[in-house]
């Protein structure tokens, strides 16, 4: 009675281990709560190309992906009341420079910006990303430009900067 009672704690046991691995294991996620953000694999940086009109002007999110890390990204705006997602950069594999280009407008209705960041292609097909890094709005630090050269500098430089830390 004894050996059985131990051979059922081991059979349970074991039951619990592969329920648990068999769990899909929840994404990291992370607050870019500036302008900048830097982790391991991805640098984010923000800015703002001030248009003619408040309609023309576009916010601008470039992320730098290293491909040793994540293979895939994808960035959504959600609605945080609803949380209806909107892509507005479908799952694609990564490159070096990755931007996303919105008009200011949107931010209304969708304030939250969440990008996906995926280990393999694996992990994709699963719909488990790795990390995500979320921004509850347009970061408060994230500065404007009148030129779409002056914008690409100062991106350029802050995700430089930010990568030597």
């Amino acid at each position: 009675m004894i050996a059985t009672r131990a051979a059922l704690a081991g059979l349970l046991v074991c039951a619990a281990a592969l329920a648990s691995a068999a769990e899909p294991v929840a994404p990291v996620q992370m607050h870019g709560a500036s302008d900048v953000f830097a982790a391991p694999g991805v640098t984010i940086a923000w800015g703002i190309l001030r248009g003619a009109t408040e309609d023309a002007t576009l916010v601008v999110v470039r992320i730098a992906v290293d491909a040793k890390t994540f293979t895939h990204v994808a960035v959504d705006g959600v609605d945080p009341f609803t949380r209806e997602r909107h892509p507005l950069l479908a799952v694609r594999p990564v490159a070096w420079m990755i931007e996303v280009k919105t008009p200011r407008a949107r931010y209304a209705d969708l304030p939250r910006s969440e990008v996906h960041l995926f280990r393999s292609a694996e992990a994709l097909r699963s719909g488990a990303p790795a990390l995500v890094v979320y921004y509850l709005s347009i970061p408060d630090t994230t500065p404007e430009f009148a030129t779409a050269m002056a914008l690409d500098a100062y991106l350029d430089d802050r995700i430089a900067k930010a990568k030597l830390k």
